[in-house]
């Protein structure tokens, strides 16, 4: 299916979703209807094959899909990124029954969502949700945070710990028994990515729903990275969006501007060009780190280094050039451009906590590093403390 015809499927949804993103953002409300509108349209089968119900979609139309997504609430790629990670993890496991009733799942609209990190104190490198037998049964007990997703998901990947230092990944239904989900994400941005708690006790897990956490060199970090920085680049198109607008529409000016109208001051279009650029700029530098992953994809292990550092930097550069769009979206009007109803403030407080995600300080230098030392990135980095 070509780029146009999935576009032409998902962009109504998309236009839907924009039109009560500000309404939501001040209510806090999560977006159940919304995620449900894309499951319907088949959003989280664009990558499945065709043959097993899903849209046999590219790397590049799922990125150029969820830049759209993101335009239109932000929020929303974060919140479907495990499922992006799930099926991507899929798509690289050699043929199998398991892999294709997995994939036919997501096609039939499954979600998955993710219970990874941890906010108890604990090692790096270790955690404190551990997967144990108790009565011949494995069992997960454990407390997560930072659950993107889980809250609109059927299954969640749970990262933990089998063995002192041995960590593994397990599978288990988002309504298990002894599973409990809050809604308590308190960050000042990307408030409706049910990012909350999820609380294991003695949850059944089955043995075939475990397999070791891979730390070794591989492309789900920088796959994970790049849903990030399509919601990033969604951000700029969005404030270049409600720029233009807030200036086409506006009649109110100052008796010292460049014009009658601000649509005319060459000073507030030049404000609205630079916004646009930035949006120009980020959605280029972010199909070009998609083409260095899609590249990995089918090439050797030597791409896969060079596109986990094609990653990094495309992860630097498009923080930088959103960040000042979205703060410099305010110089086009007076104190109308700050009113609640609007909702401006938004786009800044979304992407300033998009870029906290995977420290920015660390990925820079991890850039650095391989440039002057020829390093190796950490694929498999985990949080915690020192031991």
């Amino acid at each position: 299916m070509s780029r146009e015809d999935l576009a032409a499927r998902f962009r109504p949804v998309f236009e839907r979703i924009a039109d009560g993103a500000a309404d939501r953002e001040r209510q806090r409300r999560l977006p159940h209807e919304e995620v449900g509108w894309l499951r319907a349209a088949g959003f989280g089968a664009i990558r499945v094959p065709r043959r097993l119900g899903g849209a046999g979609a590219g790397l590049d139309e799922l990125f150029g899909l969820l830049v759209e997504l993101g335009e239109a609430d932000s929020n929303l790629p974060q919140a479907l990124r495990p499922h992006v990670l799930f099926v991507e993890e899929q798509l690289r496991q050699p043929a199998s029954a398991e892999r294709e009733e997995w994939l036919r799942l997501v096609a039939a609209g499954t979600l998955v969502g993710n219970a990874i990190s941890e906010r108890d104190p604990h090692e790096v490198g270790r955690l404190n949700t551990r997967l144990s037998e108790k009565d011949g049964r494995l069992v997960l007990n454990g407390t997560k945070y930072y659950a993107t997703g889980s809250l609109f998901a059927e299954w969640l990947t749970v990262r933990a710990e089998r063995a002192p230092g041995e960590l593994v990944v397990a599978r288990v239904p988002a309504h298990a028994d002894g599973l409990v989900q809050r809604d308590d994400w308190d960050g000042f941005g990307q408030r409706t990515t049910a990012s909350g708690t999820v609380e294991f006790t003695d949850v059944e897990v089955d043995a075939a729903h475990v397999v070791r956490w891979d730390r070794g060199p591989g492309l789900h970090t920088a796959l994970a990275q790049l849903v990030l920085l399509a919601s990033l680049v969604g951000v700029a198109r969005a404030a270049a969006r409600e720029a233009t607008g807030f200036v086409r529409e506006r009649r109110r000016s100052y008796s010292h501007a460049s014009a009658p109208l601000p649509k005319d001051d060459p000073l507030v279009q030049q404000v609205v060009g630079k916004i646009h650029s930035a949006a120009f700029a980020a959605q280029a530098t972010l199909e070009a780190a998609v083409a260095s992953v899609r590249r990995a994809q089918e090439g050797a292990q030597d791409d896969v280094i060079a596109a986990e550092d094609d990653v990094a930097k495309a992860q630097v550069a498009i923080a930088d050039v959103v960040l000042r769009a979205a703060a410099e979206l305010f110089e086009v009007g007076g104190s109308s451009v700050v009113s609640e109803t609007r909702q401006l403030d938004r786009h800044w407080r979304n992407a300033r906590t998009l870029t906290v995600h995977n420290p920015l300080i660390y990925k820079s230098r991890a850039v650095g590093d391989h440039a002057i030392n020829d390093a190796l990135p950490v694929f498999g980095w985990t949080t915690g403390a020192p031991a």
